[in-house]
């Protein structure tokens, strides 16, 4: 791979890195749905306006806009506004990856290899690690939040799957107009007319600069640039940076936001990277490339 394209590779992971502790402070400032509503709207409009509607039916595009972007970020944003730390979602929200495999087998009809299925055992038990040092009190409500999280981006990979051999940057776009209307209405009713109306009518210099880093670095360029490198490179050489994901997610919440992890996150973390890394490995030599969604 050229050393363009290794630091085009690197500027992407480290913009969905960061992404964790901007999503962070967008809770703080904002309802956290509504703040997904918003990263939604301006990640589609105005771009769905000059890309052309993806060669894949209404239904398609639909299930991966409410999955990718209803589903996942409303659980997501929730989590980390109730006290899931953002470096830890980061790490976390990568077992979507185990997720994308079990789907895959009861609704593609793929069947994982020895390795995947040993990585995937491996992830679980750093899953489980995390769990049983938050198995208490109010702690335990973002992490299972967490996982169904990566439960929808796995979803969201099934669907992106079955949309076949289309222009994946198109199916993003429109799968994200998709998901504003719905995401707005559950703010409204859990968050209620007035905390919206509030936050919409006043908003901070603060604000539009989070929400346009989550619309277009993180949604927009860093989906079209994936999506080309896989299109220049084999898999066995793209997917291994996703494991830099959680690396530039802990940093950037350790940094910016002052997060300590505990012994046992960092062991379950540990566990859960080796597991990923040779489910990512294997994926990359032996199967088509998995949408990256986030």
């Amino acid at each position: 791979m050229p050393l363009r394209d290794v630091l085009i590779a690197l500027v992407v992971v480290t913009i969905w890195g960061v992404n964790f502790t901007v999503i962070k402070l967008s809770v703080t400032e904002l309802p956290p749905i509504l703040a997904a509503a918003l990263r939604f709207f301006f990640a589609a409009v105005p771009a769905v306006f000059f890309v052309p509607r993806p060669q894949a039916s209404w239904g398609l595009v639909i299930a991966y806009g409410l999955a990718m972007g209803f589903a996942l970020y409303a659980l997501l944003n929730m989590s980390i506004y109730l006290g899931m730390p953002a470096s830890l979602a980061s790490v976390v929200l990568q077992v979507q990856a185990i997720f994308t495999i079990l789907l895959a087998f009861f609704f593609l009809g793929e069947r994982p290899r020895q390795l995947q299925l040993l990585g995937s055992i491996i992830a679980f038990a750093g899953i489980g690690v995390i769990g049983a040092g938050r198995w208490h009190g109010a702690a335990i409500a973002p992490f299972l939040i967490t996982i169904a999280a990566a439960f929808a981006w796995g979803t969201a990979n099934i669907v992106s799957k079955r949309a076949g051999a289309i222009n994946m940057v198109a199916f993003t776009v429109w799968g994200n107009l998709m998901a504003p209307v719905p995401l707005l209405a559950l703010s409204l009713l859990v968050d209620g007319p007035q905390a919206v109306l509030a936050a919409l009518s006043n908003p901070s210099w603060e604000v539009a600069g989070i929400v346009a880093f989550l619309a277009y670095p993180t949604t927009l360029f860093g989906f079209a640039a994936w999506s080309w490198l896989l299109q220049r490179h084999p898999t066995t050489m793209v997917a291994p940076f996703t494991l830099l994901v959680p690396i530039t997610g802990m940093l950037a919440g350790m940094l910016v936001l002052g997060e300590r992890i505990a012994a046992m996150d960092i062991a379950g973390g540990l566990l859960i990277l080796a597991g990923l890394s040779l489910i990512v490995f294997r994926l990359g030599r032996k199967q088509a490339p998995v949408t990256p969604g986030a």
